[in-house]
């Protein structure tokens, strides 16, 4: 068990399609939610270590779209966008998730899946499942992105509190 200022993390890849993190924050569970549903959070802990969020965009309701750009630390820009399909604050977040092609088009969307639970005192448990990958070379990708991502959102939430 993590002591009070540890984050702890588990991957795990269930299936080829699958990707499955569950990490405990040192942070209340409406604060978890909204890092994932505010601007002003999302730029803290957006990205794979390294990368930055330089714009964000997001209609929060059921069928409303985002759109983000991750910036490389070479400077190179990767846009991302997605549809929200469920939104059950402070618990639960499902949405599609789409890199864009350099013209600016979708490519094969996964469905992203994150689930928070208060577990005592202000930790929360998150279980973030990403489905519908087309290879394992693209679900290890995705898990080492999202893995140095939620470092970033580890510090951000358990840095933003009294």
């Amino acid at each position: 068990m993590p002591n009070a200022n540890e984050s702890s993390a588990i991957s795990t890849a269930s299936q080829v399609d699958d990707l499955v993190i569950t990490r405990v924050f040192n942070a209340p569970q409406a604060l978890v939610f909204a890092a994932w549903t505010e601007p002003q959070h999302l730029a803290h802990w957006s990205g794979p270590t390294g990368f930055t969020t330089p714009h964000s965009s997001m209609d929060l309701r059921p069928g409303g779209h985002y759109r983000a750009c991750l910036r490389s630390p070479d400077g190179v820009d990767h846009w991302l966008q997605g549809t929200y399909k469920e939104i059950d604050p402070p618990k639960r977040l499902v949405m599609t998730h789409a890199w864009e092609d350099e013209q600016g088009k979708p490519g094969p969307a996964t469905l992203i899946t994150v689930s928070l639970t208060q577990e005592g005192p202000g930790r929360t448990r998150m279980v973030f499942r990403q489905s519908g990958f087309t290879s394992v070379a693209s679900r290890d990708g995705h898990d080492g992105g999202w893995s140095g991502s939620f470092d970033k959102l580890a510090a951000h939430v358990e840095g933003a509190q009294p």
